[in-house]
């Protein structure tokens, strides 16, 4: 299984709203670029995927899990992306913060390091390893 990391601003849509969303979970919609669509596409279900508050915070805050893959974005006029379902799995301990993320060396190649302005990004075994002991959680989650 692969893992993810996806991005939203708390004040649109936070962790916490997440976690009231409960069980039944809610869609991942409004992605408009074309890469991100990809790894959305690419996403399986029970999937693990970080979810990282940008703008506000910049830190990794909790874990999601896919609990719908991809299916149209009825919000695309286009037609042309699509979104994802996602339940709450747990809370980060303690938040991952960008500048942490930066100045860990085994982090170096992770794109959200590389590449932080896309919203949905792939995260290799290794990293997902290290951020999850980095907050406090079992990489095995």
């Amino acid at each position: 299984m692969a893992h993810w990391l996806v991005k939203s601003e708390p004040a649109s849509w936070s962790f916490d709203d997440q976690v009231a969303a409960g069980n039944a979970g809610t869609f991942w919609n409004g992605v408009r670029n074309h890469t991100a669509k990809q790894y959305l596409m690419a996403m399986e279900l029970g999937e693990h995927v970080f979810f990282y508050h940008s703008n506000h915070g910049k830190a990794i805050v909790g874990v999601v899990e896919v609990i719908r893959p991809y299916y149209p974005d009825e919000t695309d006029p286009t037609g042309k992306f699509g979104m994802v379902d996602f339940k709450a799995v747990a809370s980060m301990p303690q938040p991952v913060a960008l500048d942490v993320i930066k100045a860990e060396p085994g982090l170096a190649a992770m794109v959200l390091v590389k590449n932080s302005r896309l919203s949905v990004q792939p995260v290799t075994v290794e990293e997902w390893a290290l951020v999850c002991r980095m907050g406090g959680l079992a990489p095995g989650l």
